[in-house]
Order: structure tokens, then sequence, then C-alpha cells
């Protein structure tokens, strides 16, 4: 009813109109119900005030946001909440990943107060340590731990890399000599290191009529550079605790879902 309300009442009334009527049966067969699963993104899609109107509006998801917030604030120089209203320092790595770690849950926590639950999660870099969250893997204190840690040490290396999206496959850009820091489907990967390395190969790319996407990043991140922030980062994983998952979550390393005990391991 609402669909056919929509389609009677919102479109243009353009002046001129043409109706296709058909007998012919393009599929046939027995619907079934499909599966539900949850993405959660990585850095990248932060924006100044993002979730706000839903705080105000929704009491379950300004009950979450308060909970991840105040565990995330004892950690932090400022109130996630002044950042993100402000938007000053937002695309520094560990405001933005914070941020969008505190956002994702409580929009997780809305649709779960509506009834809705996922068969599958999958999370995107930064992203994939909320689907651990929600999924029961880590518990909120170790979670909002390990977000703020991760976020401080990327952010402490020095500056200089950079990453580019690639429309090319995996075997194309075996001879980058960038790191693959993502593969993202069949032709679509994303590299990562050295920014002058990764300007050099995005002309490269250009010039075999290759399309790419300079990402707006301050760190090469999940690239070889990351490296010298790995023991000091391994040091809190093995502070966490973590536990069997309630709902099954697609590992960013195999593509696959993980098997019992894969994401237990730090």
């Amino acid at each position: 009813v609402d669909v056919g309300w929509s389609l009677a009442t919102t479109r243009a009334a353009l002046e001129h109109r043409a109706v296709l009527t058909g007998d012919t049966t393009i599929t046939s067969g027995v619907t079934t119900e499909g599966r539900l699963a949850v993405l959660f993104t990585g850095q990248g899609a932060q924006r100044p005030g993002m979730g706000l109107g839903l705080y105000e509006q929704f009491p379950a998801f300004a009950e979450a946001f308060d909970a991840v917030c105040a565990r995330l604030d004892v950690r932090l120089e400022r109130p996630l909440r002044e950042v993100l209203a402000d938007g000053t320092g937002l695309e520094d790595t560990l405001w933005a990943q914070t941020a969008l770690f505190a956002l994702e849950v409580a929009l997780f926590r809305l649709v779960e107060s509506w009834g809705i639950t996922p068969d599958v999660l999958l999370g995107h870099s930064l992203g994939e340590i909320t689907a651990a969250h929600v999924s029961g893997i880590l518990d909120l204190d170790d979670a909002c731990t390990l977000v703020a840690e991760r976020g401080r040490l990327m952010q402490a290396l020095p500056t200089g890399g950079g990453m580019l999206a690639v429309q090319a496959t995996e075997a194309d850009v075996a001879d980058s000599g960038l790191d693959i820091a993502a593969v993202n489907g069949p032709e679509s990967v994303v590299l990562s290191g050295d920014l002058e390395a990764i300007n050099r190969y995005a002309a490269e790319c250009a010039a075999r009529g290759w399309r790419v996407n300079a990402l707006a990043v301050s760190h090469a991140f999940h690239s070889a550079l990351m490296e010298p922030m790995l023991e000091e980062f391994a040091a809190v994983l093995s502070g966490l605790t973590f536990s069997p998952a309630r709902i099954p979550v697609v590992s960013n390393l195999t593509g696959a879902v993980a098997e019992p005990g894969v994401m237990q391991e730090p």
C-alpha cells in the first residue's frame, strides 16, 4: 500500500507518459527469505555532527552512544561529543576512529531495539572492531580500549604515506611495489605505501586507462609502514578478553566467516 501510494503521489506529473504491458514470464520459482548482513565502515566516512540527529530522536541510540563516550572520554583529551559537534580534528586518525566506533555501536543498538538481528557481521578495518564488539567477542570496555589505543598508535606514526583505490585485479597491481591494503572485489583493490610511490603509480594507472582514487588519509594504513606500532599494539591486545562470537563475523584477513577460535586469538 505504501509503495502504491508513493508511486501515485510522488512522481512528477509529466505531460507525456508511456505504459508497457506484457505476459512473458521473466523469472519463476519459489522465493526464499534472504539473510541479513550488517557492514561497519572504516576510517574516511566520518563527518561533523554525524549521529546527533539520531541522538535527539531515539533513546536507544542515545543510551548506547553515551555508554561508548563515557568509556572513550577517559582515554581522550577532549569529550568525543564536543569533537563531533564542532568537527575540529575529526579528520585526525584518533578522533575519526573513536567517533566512527561510537556511531556504529549506537546505530547497531538502535536497530537491535527494533527487534532486528543480523545473520552475519562484517567490518572494514576499524569496523571489524565494532563487529567484534556487537557479536560478543569483546565487551564494551575492552573494545573502547582497543579503538582508542589503535587510533593513538596509528596517529603517532610519521606521516608521508598514502593509499590508492584502483580499478584492477590483484594480479594487475602485483608489480606496483606497494602493499595491497584491501581487496574489495575482483577488480577493486586498495594500495598503500610511501606517498611519492603512490603518486607515481597513480600516474601509471591513469596511463593504462585504469580508474584510480587517492584516498584522503594521513598515513599508509594496512601497509608495512604500520610495523613500528605492532609491538605496543600487541601488548594492548594481550590485556583484552576475547569471548566466543554470538553472531558470525566475516574475517578481513580471509574474506570468509571466521571459524570458532580464530577471532579469539590476539
